[in-house]
């Protein structure tokens, strides 16, 4: 199609599941109303980001893959014509869980899940504790709009993801992401923080030639300790920002897309053509030392 609106909803949430996912299909409502026609949710929406303690009653959160909440989105994204990106946490099995991202596409039907492949274990983000790693490998998947793919958060920080993401023909990467702030940290160290969140994104869109979108939560969370800090972006495959969201406010924005512009990017600036695939092997190494 080329043109593509794509809807990025930024918004807080509470401890309670229900009043979260209503606030979100208030929000899509809204971002279809403006023209959207994909619509991304940010990472873990329909809790708090609850991975801040080890505490075995947050497993209690999670839920099958279809099921309650991709049913409800599933009628909305019928409803309204859209593709809805929406990130949750999955109980695969009794035991066994994920971080997961469904896809619905924009006549309802579930087109499939990216179950997160790297899995952070920081103070305050302990996910390591509830989630196992994804084990369905790169995924994309074609929606009405557009080919997209999915990553997850911490895989942010990983060019191999994006670029076999981008390899697999992904037209659009969407990253629905949960990342803050302590609220005792100095803003010198909070603004070096966040510029390396967005610049390596950006350079995903640049090394691929591709649109990149990412969707942060925003808000106190953690009994004010923690303070998400929004900042939700658009980067076209030049990596030049196209929208860039507050650090503060809840959004719901629509950008519009022109997937087309690949070609252009990547014809003038042939990153894919000059790859040295023969060369690579070392990659596949945890640390190139004498052992």
């Amino acid at each position: 199609m080329g043109k593509v609106q794509i809807g990025l909803v930024q918004m807080s949430c509470v401890a309670e599941k229900q009043p979260n996912i209503e606030k979100a299909i208030r929000e899509i409502r809204n971002a279809a109303a403006k023209g959207a026609q994909i619509v991304c949710l940010q990472e873990l929406f329909t809790s708090l980001y609850f991975c801040d303690v080890e505490d075995y009653e947050n497993f209690k959160l999670a839920e099958a893959i279809p099921g309650p909440s991709t049913d409800a989105l599933s009628a909305v994204a019928k409803e309204l014509n859209v593709v809805i990106i929406a990130s949750l946490f999955e109980k695969r099995a009794e035991g066994l869980y994920h971080n997961t991202t469904a896809v619905i596409d924009a006549d309802g039907s579930y087109l499939g899940k990216y179950r997160k492949m790297h899995i952070p274990d920081d103070p305050a983000f302990y996910e390591k504790f509830y989630f196992t790693p994804g084990d369905l490998g790169y995924k994309t998947f074609q929606t009405k709009y557009a080919k997209i793919g999915i990553l997850i958060c911490w895989d942010q920080w990983y060019p191999e993801a994006s670029r076999i993401t981008a390899l697999m023909g992904a037209e659009i990467m969407f990253y629905p992401t949960a990342i803050g702030w302590a609220t005792d940290q100095d803003e010198e160290t909070n603004k070096e923080q966040y510029d390396a969140w967005q610049i390596i994104q950006r350079s995903h869109a640049v090394a691929n030639g591709v649109h990149v979108v990412s969707v942060n939560r925003v808000g106190f969370e953690q009994d004010g300790a923690m303070k998400f800090w929004g900042g939700s972006f658009v980067a076209n495959p030049q990596g030049k920002l196209m929208y860039l969201a507050s650090h503060d406010n809840e959004e719901t924005t629509v950008v519009e897309v022109d997937t087309k512009a690949t070609d252009h990017y990547r014809t003038h600036w042939p990153f894919l053509r000059d790859r040295r695939i023969d060369s690579y092997q070392p990659i596949t190494k945890r640390y190139l030392d004498e052992e």
